[in-house]
C-alpha cells in the first residue's frame, strides 16, 4: 500500500485499540485469516509473534504472563501484547471431608459416581434396534442438577442406610478455573503475543529476551521459549552464517580455475566483498530494516559483481598480453568496458526498481531484497569502473601469467 495509506492503516489501528480498551478483560487483535492459519501454524495461537512460558502449575504460568507483558508493553516497538489468559471459567469444585467420609464409611469413588451419575449421566443399559445400540442413560432431571445448592443436595446411601448429602460430604463452592490448557512437548504453557512495528524485530525481540531475564524470576523448572516469525528469522540467519562461507569459497574455486592465479582471484573477491556496501546504505537511506529478505538479496548481489569484475580483469589482462602498460591497460579497460558493465547492471537495476519502491500489500518481503540489489549494483558499477581498476593497478607486476592474446578487440 502506498505510505499514506499505510499511515491511515496505523492511525485506524491506534483508534480501534483505544475504543477496545474500555472494556476490561478483552482480549483482541487485527489480523486477517490467512494470516491467523500462518500463525496457528507457526506458533499455535493467534499470531505470528509468541512468547511461551512453560511450566506445571497453571496459576504460576498465568502470573509470570503478566509479569512478561508487563514488561514487553514497556519495550519500544512492541504492539498489541496480549496475554493468553488460562483461567476464568468458574467451576464447581467439590472438596472431600474425608473425615466425614470415614465417619459414614462411603468411599470417594462412591462420591465421584453421585456426581456423575446426577450432573453428567451415567451409562446403565443399552437398547439394541436392528443392528444399532444406544446407551441408556440415567440422570437427575434438571431442577435436580441445575445450581450448587442443588448439586449440594445430592444424596448417597451410607453402609448404615442412612441416607446422606454432599453437603455433608464436601464442601461445595464455585472458583475460577482453567477453561484452556495449552500444551507443546508435553508441557504446559501460556502464551503471550505481541506484534512489532516502527522497528525491526530482531532489535527488538532481543531488547525484551534481556529486560525478561532482568526483571522476571522464574521459577526452577519454568522456561521461555519464542516462536514464530522469531523463530524462522533465527534459523534462517543460522542458514546464511553457514551459506555465504560456502558462496564465497565456491567463488573463490571458480575464479581460480578461470584466472590459473590466487592474486585475480582474491582481487575479485575484494570487489565482492565491496559491492554490499551499496546494498546497505541503500538499506539506511530508505529506512529498510537488515532482514533475510535483504540477505537474500546481498548473495544475488555477490553474483553480479562477479560477473561485472570478471569482465573487467578479464579485458585489462588481455590489453596487457597485446602489449599494453600496466597502466594504461587498466585506464584503457576501465573506458571500453563502461558500457557492458553499464548495460548488465541497468538490466537488474531496472526490472527491480519497482519492487524497491513498491508498498503495496505483500511488498515486505520483497521490497528488501530489491532495495539491496539496486542499491549494491550502482554502488558496484562505480567500483568496477574505479576502484578495481586502482587495485589493479596496485597489485599487478610485469611477470603476471597473462592469457594468450586474442583477436583484435579494440574499440569494443
Amino acid at each position: 500500500m502506498a505510505p499514506g495509506i499505510h499511515k491511515d492503516k496505523e492511525e485506524l489501528i491506534a483508534a480501534m485499540n483505544h475504543a477496545l480498551e474500555k472494556y476490561p478483560g478483552a482480549i483482541w487483535n487485527f489480523s486477517q485469516p490467512i494470516e491467523d492459519n500462518v500463525g496457528e501454524m507457526m506458533t499455535g495461537t493467534k499470531g505470528s509473534l509468541a512468547l511461551k512460558i512453560f511450566g506445571d502449575d497453571l496459576k504460576v504460568l498465568e502470573q509470570k504472563g503478566e509479569e512478561v507483558t508487563t514488561v514487553m508493553a514497556a519495550i519500544p516497538g512492541m504492539h498489541d501484547v496480549k496475554l493468553l489468559r488460562d483461567f476464568g471459567q468458574p467451576n464447581l469444585d467439590l472438596i472431600i471431608d474425608r473425615k466425614q467420609v470415614a465417619r459414614f464409611g462411603i468411599n470417594v469413588a462412591d462420591i465421584q459416581d453421585a456426581v456423575q451419575t446426577a450432573v453428567g449421566g451415567n451409562a446403565v443399559s443399552q437398547v439394541l434396534i436392528n443392528e444399532q445400540r444406544y446407551d441408556v442413560v440415567v440422570r437427575y432431571q434438571e431442577p435436580y442438577r441445575n445450581t450448587q445448592q442443588a448439586i449440594a443436595k445430592v444424596r448417597l446411601l451410607s453402609p448404615s442406610g442412612e441416607r446422606v448429602s454432599l453437603a455433608q460430604l464436601t464442601e461445595v463452592e464455585v472458583k475460577d478455573g482453567a477453561y484452556d490448557i495449552f500444551r507443546e512437548g508435553n508441557s504446559r504453557y501460556v502464551a503471550v503475543t505481541f506484534n512489532v512495528r516502527g522497528r525491526d524485530l530482531g532489535t527488538t525481540v532481543e531488547e525484551a529476551i534481556k529486560q525478561i531475564s532482568q526483571k522476571v524470576k522464574l521459577p526452577p523448572g519454568y522456561t521461555i521459549g519464542w516462536s514464530g516469525e522469531y523463530e524462522s528469522e533465527k534459523r534462517a540467519e543460522a542458514r546464511l552464517t553457514l551459506i555465504v562461507p560456502i558462496t564465497i569459497l565456491v567463488i573463490f574455486i571458480i575464479l581460480y580455475t578461470m584466472f590459473r592465479s590466487f592474486k585475480w582471484a582474491l582481487l575479485l573477491l575484494l570487489n565482492v566483498g565491496l559491492a554490499p556496501l551499496g546494498g546497505f546504505l541503500a538499506l539506511l537511506i530508505t529506512g529498510t530494516y537488515l532482514s533475510v529478505s535483504s540477505g537474500v538479496g546481498m548473495l544475488a548481489l555477490f553474483g553480479v559483481s562477479v560477473q561485472t569484475g570478471v569482465i573487467m580483469v578479464e579485458y585489462i589482462n588481455q590489453l596487457r598480453a597485446r602489449g599494453h602498460s600496466i597502466m594504461d591497460a587498466a585506464v584503457d579497460g576501465a573506458a571500453l568496458r563502461l558500457r557492458p558493465i553499464m548495460m548488465t547492471m541497468l538490466v537488474a537495476t531496472l526490472g527491480l526498481l519497482p519492487a524497491a519502491l513498491s508498498h503495496d500489500i505483500g511488498s515486505d518481503s520483497q521490497r528488501p531484497f530489491a532495495i539491496v540489489i539496486v542499491g549494491g549494483l550502482i554502488s558496484a558499477l562505480l567500483l568496477s569502473i574505479v576502484l578495481l581498476p586502482t587495485f589493479y593497478v596496485w597489485i599487478a607486476r610485469d611477470g603476471d601469467q597473462l592469457p594468450e592474446p586474442e583477436g583484435s578487440f579494440e574499440g569494443q
